[in-house]
């Protein structure tokens, strides 16, 4: 801003006045300008960091915390008319879920909701026991069956099997007839194709059954229905919620904790083509895993790592850490499965963070010894991010263990997460990698610091609704919209009233056709 007076002054003298003037004004920005570099440079050597570290310091304690919430609290309860699954359904639905943990949780919630579309009788989800896992534990040996019928009980009907039908004195079983939904499937397919084959046949089995309903669908009330089962029914049984809980014990027991999954895996690497750091023999074995598993695509290193596309190693995320001020006391529960390329690539991070743990390093009772790779280890690993303080995903692309758990910690509190933007980050580590190591941790923090840290957000497309279900599953108490008001408090008894309603109805409705029979047998 310019001094009073400056103005006036500057059009009384014109000509070869004037350029002195800016002549002596240059002169002294410049040299402003260069005293306040000189400063800040000094500062930061004589005090390793100065401000900025006294910065990081700050965030680092907020991160602890949860993300602010705006107001906002989690609620996937109906907020207009729900009435209860009718007692006279249109068949029975099976449905096979593929794939690892997290995404057969993601197809049970579909499924759950592809029944409520149909006015179909749910079977107990089958979990494909596929040959990464080698685990047929099912959802039996998984879930808490009992809790996942109760708490569905207002929205869908379900039994553990198809049961027999009596046809003409004789016992029969109702055989599904098959079919390979389309991926992505639109409502509409479900309400014609599959409902007019289970009108059919009395059962329809629905596999493969991964990513195929629309994750989109312009109803609110059918996406609460998928919170209500992905963060309300689907409950890990007693067994694996009472190893998990004992686990995050022992790590919370001295202070906070943070989790991170480190998807610095075979299967990963070698779907992002990302080859060259490794050695010969390593690159033969990810470049096999590669042409047996995944569509066939010219990849180059330079440029899938320029734009982000490789996983973070576990040194950058390391350095990513330090940069934002966490320290060598700072404990880490890492969920991952065997990390590709040895010791070579884990011991940088090692070195900056000495207090790494496991399922298995922390848990004394034995019990992943045989199973650490399997759906127990798995669903325990998934309870330790849920429940730490803050959880740190390094590939949140196609992997739908950190994508569930980021829309999990959401709905739970809005609980701190840490999402590397590994575009942003990509040219500053290649950067670093050319000796060029001035100012990395202010710019590794100011790409970091553009993340939400877990608050509410806008879901914005490749986003899934798995990892943001906001505002859908979300409510504020004080609003002016009634599309984001609370429910009311009561909301669980009226739907319990009216399920009464309904079976009141179903048993008059049976009353009458009994004493309908007993007359004409008469």
């Amino acid at each position: 801003m310019r001094r009073p007076g400056f103005q006036h002054r500057l059009h009384a003298r014109q000509g070869a006045g004037s350029r002195g003037i800016f002549g002596k004004l240059s002169i002294a920005f410049v040299v402003l300008a260069v005293c306040t570099l000189s400063f800040l440079f000094l500062s930061s050597l004589s005090s390793g960091g100065g401000e900025s570290s006294s910065s990081s310091e700050i965030i680092v304690d907020k991160l602890w915390e949860t993300a602010g919430s705006g107001g906002w609290r989690p609620s996937s309860a109906p907020r207009s008319d729900w009435p209860p699954p009718p007692s006279n359904s249109n068949g029975y639905l099976r449905v096979r879920c593929n794939g690892g943990l997290n995404q057969q949780r993601s197809a049970i919630c579909n499924a759950v909701l592809a029944a409520r579309i149909m006015n179909a009788t749910l079977v107990l989800p089958e979990l494909d026991a596929n040959s990464f896992w080698h685990d047929d534990s099912g959802f039996q040996g998984i879930y808490d069956v009992e809790h996942f019928i109760k708490t569905l009980r207002y929205d869908v009907r379900i039994v553990e099997k198809v049961p027999d039908v009596r046809k003409n004195g004789k016992t029969k079983k109702i055989k599904a007839f098959q079919l390979r939904p389309p991926r992505d499937a639109p409502i509409s397919w479900y309400t014609t194709t599959a409902l007019e084959k289970m009108k059919e046949h009395g059962a329809i089995y629905l596999t493969p059954f991964s990513h195929r309903l629309a994750e989109e669908v312009d109803n609110a009330e059918y996406q609460r229905l998928r919170c209500r089962v992905n963060y309300h029914a689907l409950r890990f049984k007693p067994n694996i919620m009472k190893l998990s809980k004992s686990i995050v014990d022992k790590l919370r027991s001295q202070g906070h904790f943070m989790s991170i999954h480190l998807r610095f895996e075979m299967d990963m690497l070698a779907f992002a083509g990302c080859f060259d750091i490794f050695t010969p023999e390593q690159q033969k074995i990810l470049k096999k895993y590669r042409q047996e598993n995944f569509a066939e695509k010219r990849l180059v290193y330079s440029e899938r790592r320029a734009i982000g596309k490789c996983p973070l190693t576990p040194e950058e995320v390391g350095l990513i850490l330090r940069a934002m001020g966490f320290n060598n006391s700072t404990r880490i529960y890492l969920a991952a499965g065997e990390l590709f390329g040895g010791e070579r690539f884990m011991k940088p991070f090692r070195v900056l963070f000495p207090r790494l743990e496991n399922h298995s390093s922390v848990d004394s009772s034995g019990e992943f010894t045989e199973n650490t790779r399997g759906l127990l280890g798995s669903a325990v690993d998934y309870m330790v991010c849920l429940l730490s303080d803050i959880f740190m995903p390094t590939y949140d692309g196609p992997s739908n263990f950190a994508n569930n758990l980021l829309g999990h910690r959401l709905y739970y509190g809005f609980r701190t997460t840490l999402r590397p933007d590994r575009k942003g980050l990509a040219p500053i580590f290649i950067e670093r990698e050319k000796g060029r190591v001035a100012s990395f941790d202010e710019a590794v923090r100011r790409v970091m610091s553009k993340t939400n840290f877990g608050g509410p957000h806008t879901r914005v497309t490749p986003e899934s609704f798995y990892t943001n279900s906001w505002p859908e599953c979300f409510c504020q108490i004080e609003t002016q919209d009634p599309a984001h008001k609370c429910p009311p408090n009561d909301i669980m008894d009226i739907l319990d009233s009216r399920l009464e309603s309904e079976a009141g109805d179903d048993l008059d409705s049976s009353a009458l056709a009994n004493s309908t029979i007993t007359v004409s047998e008469r």
